[in-house]
């Protein structure tokens, strides 16, 4: 038997070789939840799978997917259209510009519904304006789809901007100077040169946040707004059935994986190349009346989409802290935010790699099946994983049970697919060529990935780490359950603070956030600006 077992191990290791083999080993221990859904959904009963799907399956999938669809267009509209600026026009304050559309990231779903809740009051900053302009009878209402796939469009559309101006950066001018001789336009060259080559990196990043809205649990029960998420949650926490949890997260996670092979399958042969002699864009000098266009765009991106929240967080923050209500405690909940975050994103950055070299050089049946089934963490809600790592952790290894390294497992499995999306991207537009010509030159493959694939995909790296990081900064489900015993971080006091109407003490946790991705963010724009200079 044991001959068997050892002949079987060397026959998948001569036809997968070290990549696959990694590579299966990842996506086994990002199942792991996956498998916790299937065994608890199977212990449901048919009376019980009917109830469900005649009571609230068909208005919670109408929910959930409309939300995603209008979260997916208002992501593409503000993500491409800043991106587009941003790389493609040099103006006055574009540094400055790059940092206001980034840093939405920053801020969790469930601050940014809390905060316009509060804003769009009759007597909130909003609100006030709006009553002023067009009466208290017009005010908008965050509680239905559009209030929802408003907060959750300005929270998201950030992961579209990374990706897209990753994208536009190591564009080249030999495609555009040709289709311009031919007599195409600039409109033109836009729809039939740019928005083709850019492709890749929109797929890769609306898949990001269609991800992200299927997931989300924060915005989804600040505004009341049923979700398969919310649902489960409810279900779990509400009604303490587990059972009925697991069959509404197997029915998300096969939304979310009928999703991902449909993008897979528009997105598997938008593949570009540049010679290593083509020219980059170099930005186009901007004159007064452009400027004044751009920033009135990207001004308004970025003042509904951060500088109002970060206002507001400004205000509150300074009555705490004049109240002396900032201790050492709430400092100690900055460091345990930041630990975990640093060990999530650097170990999924590493986890992630295999993964998508893998599918970028085979692109089979097997290489998908890896890429889908590692993303399942990111589709089910923080609950479902943390019951299914608990699981996994109470039956095979009980010894680390209530420790630190159980959330961040948590924390690798639930963000996994933002390090393999943003790597796979950078990989996709990687020339066969160069790597080719490392291998001809004598070097092996471990050399050739350390002295050639990853300096040019550095930029996909580093978006990777900081996309991790800071999702990791801002998780809250998971980290309430999987948490060690007085391990509190930022998102857990936000959310106590805020459940019980405390915006003074939820407001400085909510600033710490912004200010503790700061440091990365400035690593990710000095990397990107020597990535594209």
């Amino acid at each position: 038997m044991n001959s068997q077992l050892t002949g079987y191990f060397y026959w998948l290791k001569s036809r997968l070789a070290t990549r696959g083999l990694l590579t299966l080993m990842v996506v086994s221990l990002a199942s792991i939840p996956f498998f916790f859904v299937i065994h608890s959904s199977l212990q449901l009963s048919v009376e019980r799978w009917f109830g469900l799907w005649t009571s609230r399956l068909p208005d919670l999938i109408w929910n959930t997917l409309s939300l995603a669809i209008m979260v997916a267009f208002g992501a593409f509209l503000l993500g491409v259209s800043s991106a587009w600026f941003i790389v493609r026009r040099e103006f006055v304050g574009r540094r400055l510009a790059i940092w206001l559309l980034v840093l939405p990231l920053t801020i969790p779903t469930y601050v940014f519904a809390h905060i316009y809740t509060i804003l769009l009051e009759p007597s909130g900053w909003l609100g006030s304006v709006w009553v002023w302009l067009f009466g208290e009878s017009s005010l908008p209402n965050l509680y239905n789809v559009f209030g929802v796939g408003f907060v959750l469009s300005l929270a998201s559309f950030s992961y579209v901007f990374l990706l897209v101006r990753d994208a536009l950066s190591r564009t080249h001018q030999n495609l555009e100077d040709a289709a311009r001789v031919q007599g195409a336009s600039s409109a033109q060259v836009f729809w039939r040169i740019n928005l083709p080559m850019l492709r890749p990196a929109i797929a890769a990043g609306l898949a990001l946040v269609v991800l992200h809205v299927l997931s989300d649990f924060g915005a989804v029960s600040m505004l009341r707004y049923q979700t398969f998420t919310l649902s489960i949650y409810l279900q779990m926490n509400a009604r303490f059935d587990y059972q009925a949890a697991a069959g509404l997260s197997l029915i998300l996670v096969s939304l979310s994986l009928t999703f991902l092979v449909l993008e897979r399958f528009f997105r598997k042969r938008q593949r570009y190349y540049s010679s290593a002699q083509s020219r980059k864009v170099i930005p186009k000098q901007a004159g007064i009346t452009e400027q004044f266009m751009i920033w009135l765009w990207l001004g308004l991106v970025s003042l509904f989409a951060f500088i109002l929240p970060l206002i507001w967080m400004i205000v509150w923050s300074w009555q705490a802290w004049i109240k002396d209500m900032i201790d050492m405690a709430f400092w100690g909940y900055v460091s345990n935010s930041l630990l975990i975050s640093v060990l999530a994103a650097s170990i999924a950055v590493v986890a992630g790699l295999p993964v998508a070299l893998y599918h970028a050089k085979r692109r089979d049946f097997l290489s998908q099946s890896c890429v889908h089934l590692s993303s399942i963490g990111f589709v089910l809600p923080g609950p479902v994983i943390a019951l299914g790592i608990l699981v996994f952790v109470l039956a095979l290894v009980p010894n680390i049970y209530g420790g630190m390294l159980v959330l961040v497992l948590a924390m690798v499995i639930r963000f996994l697919p933002l390090a393999i999306q943003s790597q796979e991207s950078a990989i996709q537009q990687l020339t066969p060529s160069v790597e080719q010509a490392g291998r001809s030159l004598g070097a092996g493959p471990l050399q050739n990935l350390r002295r050639v694939i990853l300096p040019m995909m550095r930029g996909g790296l580093i978006s990777a780490w900081v996309l991790v990081f800071i999702d990791t900064l801002k998780e809250l489900p998971a980290t309430l359950l999987l948490r060690p015993t007085g391990f509190d971080t930022l998102p857990v006091r936000i959310w106590i603070e805020a459940s019980e109407e405390m915006l003074e003490l939820a407001a400085p946790a909510a600033l710490m956030l912004v200010i503790g991705t700061l440091p990365v963010l400035w690593f990710l724009m000095r990397s990107g600006a020597k990535h594209s200079s």
